[in-house]
């Protein structure tokens, strides 16, 4: 499976003035602020680098889940898959993605 096009564009748009750029990992795009990874693209699914209080909170939300690489494989701790309502909501989206992003970068943990 590989990342959608579509999303790939909407991700762009939402990190518009940041510093981002992307770069292929498993199936799909990985999105870096800087040298730290935030977001991962992979089919219609974009999950996102959360700290624990947003994890949380994005949780909370119908449709919302741990994000997986592989539908098979396990959950990524501290990235979620966030449901269609965010994705389809320019404004939340990328408040979504700015959150994301101060944390990867804000954070060393791996």
């Amino acid at each position: 499976m590989v990342y959608r096009p579509i999303r790939y564009e909407q991700m762009m748009k939402a990190a518009e003035g940041m510093d981002v750029r992307a770069r292929r990992m498993f199936d799909g795009m990985a999105i870096y602020s800087g040298e730290k990874m935030f977001a991962l693209l992979i089919g219609e699914d974009i999950g996102l680098k959360l700290s624990p209080d947003d994890c949380r909170e994005a949780l909370g939300m119908e449709g919302a889940e741990l994000f997986r690489a592989n539908p098979n494989g396990e959950p990524m701790k501290d990235y979620v898959r966030l449901p269609g309502t965010i994705l389809d909501n320019f404004d939340s989206f990328a408040g979504w993605v700015r959150r994301s992003a101060d944390y990867a970068t804000s954070h060393s943990v791996h």
